[in-house]
């Protein structure tokens, strides 16, 4: 059977790959502490999971709207207007299966393959981004930012990297990786820039925008750069339930577009109606409930996030040979492992990249944790830890894990 080459091409995701040979490893009965989890520990709040069951058991089992219910998306145009400023109405909005699925469908309608575009994407960066976008038909270009610099977004960067190929850029923040956050001050610099390249489309993935840590960098607060009038008709918007409201499985996310009288929406809902079509319409009132009612559940989460944030970074701290920042946002701590290159594992591993610290840290010590090749080329000496577990396990996981460093010789 043929295989198209730009699937052969493309790598599996190395977050979903780790996860399951940590299970895998599991299930074979050995003790291994996974620190490379992208979802939280957390049960969906049970208000939430309430509205589904009771749709349910009304019989909402037909198909549904391709872009949502419209009750959902006045719930989720009046949650942008409130909560980050964004103009928009209901027609702008469409519900998809998460915020990968949004970004995939936001790159489908954007890039024209075979006519050389070009997306700029900020590194480290999320595994996913790359693929996307190259599936696209896109080139991806990178911008480097490091650990020196709290992973600081560069305007001045970034603008060396546009050419007139340049259709769209993607932001993050929260970070996936870095678990750093771009304050307001830095995003509109950056939106002070791009105001000179009105041909570049600003696609904001802001799934983890509820969860930012001000107890670790105080008078921190999220920013969504669609809230300016400058750029508000060519920024896009991806957000979802996944991360701050613990419902990952459920795949709901979420994107916003209310460019050019609709039109970019429109031309998005119509992919949809050829990929999809809608969520599960059980799920409809659970959207809702979510986002009208779900406030106080996700405090309750982010609060444990934050204490759980710092207990990590304490103890990474400690670890001679890593260097990391404080994260305060999302759920990673993304400490830089280049002081152990060139060194070897007491079992026999040379470590030569952040992929062989990793796979020996899990073979010898039993944490799992995510290389950072994968997230961008300056990530290469990096490796992604996640918090989103108890307590013990961050303690015992970073118990294993500073064994392991300073067996390395």
């Amino acid at each position: 059977m043929q295989i198209s080459s730009r699937i052969s091409r493309m790598k599996e995701s190395a977050t979903l790959a780790t996860g399951a040979k940590a299970a895998a490893m599991k299930a074979r009965g050995i003790d291994v502490v996974n620190l490379s989890g992208g979802e939280p520990d957390f049960v969906t709040p049970e208000p939430i999971r309430e509205a589904a069951k009771k749709a349910l058991d009304a019989g909402r089992t037909k198909y549904a709207p391709t872009p949502g219910d419209p009750a959902v998306r006045e719930a989720i145009a009046a949650k942008f207007k409130r909560e980050n400023g964004i103009e928009c109405s209901a027609a702008h909005v469409t519900v998809c299966a998460g915020a990968k699925h949004a970004m995939y469908m936001v790159l489908q309608a954007l890039v024209e393959p075979g006519a050389g575009d070009e997306v700029i994407l900020p590194t480290p960066a999320w595994v996913s981004y790359r693929p996307i976008i190259e599936l696209a038909g896109a080139r991806c270009v990178e911008v480097p930012s490091s650990v020196d610099t709290r992973f600081r977004l560069d305007p001045a960067a970034i603008e060396r990297a546009i050419t007139p190929k340049t259709v769209g850029l993607v932001l993050n923040s929260p970070s996936n990786p870095c678990g750093t956050v771009s304050s307001p001050t830095d995003l509109k610099a950056l939106v002070d820039m791009l105001v000179r390249h009105p041909r570049v489309t600003i696609m904001s993935d802001e799934i983890y925008e509820k969860l930012i840590y001000p107890e670790i960098t105080p008078g921190l607060s999220h920013w969504s750069p669609g809230s300016d009038p400058r750029v508000a008709e060519r920024t896009i918007t991806v957000n979802g339930l996944s991360k701050a409201y613990a419902m990952t499985g459920w795949r709901l996310g979420s994107i916003v577009a209310p460019g050019d009288g609709g039109r970019f929406m429109k031309e998005l809902i119509k992919l949809q109606g050829q990929m999809t079509n809608s969520v599960p319409s059980a799920f409809m009132p659970a959207i809702i409930e979510a986002v009208v009612h779900g406030a106080a559940s996700v405090e309750s989460m982010r609060r444990v996030f934050a204490s759980r944030a710092k207990r990590l970074h304490e103890r990474l701290s400690k670890i001679d040979r890593l260097r990391t920042v404080a994260s305060d946002g999302a759920f990673y701590a993304f400490p830089d492992m280049s002081r152990c290159m060139g060194l070897t594992s007491k079992g026999g591993t040379r470590i030569d990249s952040a992929q062989s610290f990793a796979d020996a840290l899990l073979e010898e010590a039993h944490v799992a944790v995510v290389a950072g090749e994968d997230f961008g080329e300056c990530a290469r000496a990096h490796v992604r830890i996640s918090f989103a577990c108890g307590d013990a396990e961050i303690d015992r996981g970073c118990e294993r894990l500073a064994e392991f460093v300073a067996g390395l010789r």
